[in-house]
């Protein structure tokens, strides 16, 4: 068989402070429900810093990737070119977010010395599945590879992962004036930054 299924602990969908069974985005005022000891930890630290701090900022992303480390798009690229056919998981769903824009995100915070103090939700513009995402990756770098769609329990995962982890962005856009480029759009330069590295 030369697919394989990709929806591991390193892509992050188990790591939410959600549980992914609502159908629309989230705020960073929702209920947290975290379905894995991961996100449990992270829930964790976030109620400890607000525990400790009075002034503090809390981001919270999803679906993280870059040119650097491992992550979803470098491991869509190596297994594309070593095999003739993929198998990745298309009921979960998300927004892809390149680290370079959150990073941005946070430099602004921090040079602008933010006072707007609180928990926000920073994630590339628009929603996909990780079947998309991949697709996505593929289309742009020119690799040929068969991707299939495949459900959640075609691929059974000691932890539970959320299906919908999409999040809603409207505090961070309107309290500190950010602007959230497609993630399309994003991946197209993070592809193009590997290229010229």
């Amino acid at each position: 068989n030369n697919g394989i299924e990709i929806a591991t602990e390193q892509y992050s969908p188990c790591r939410s402070v959600f549980d992914g069974k609502v159908s629309e985005p989230y705020s960073e005022t929702d209920i947290t429900n975290p379905l894995s000891v991961y996100g449990q930890t992270k829930l964790n630290g976030e109620r400890k810093i607000q525990e400790c701090l009075d002034n503090y900022f809390i981001i919270r992303t999803s679906w993280l990737y870059s040119e650097y480390g491992n992550n979803f798009m470098k491991t869509m690229l190596k297994l594309g070119a070593e095999r003739d056919e993929l198998n990745i998981v298309s009921d979960q769903i998300g927004s892809p977010t390149y680290a370079k824009d959150l990073a941005e995100v946070i430099l602004n915070i921090i040079t602008n010395d933010a006072k707007d103090y609180g928990v926000y939700h920073y994630a590339n513009k628009g929603v996909t599945s990780w079947y998309g995402f991949a697709k996505a990756i593929f289309d742009i770098s020119n690799t040929k590879v068969i991707v299939n769609e495949i459900p959640s329990t075609a691929y059974p995962t000691p932890a539970v992962r959320p299906k919908y982890s999409v999040l809603n962005k409207n505090k961070i856009k309107e309290t500190l004036s950010i602007t959230i480029p497609n993630w399309e759009i994003s991946l197209q330069k993070a592809l193009s930054n590997l290229e010229n590295d």
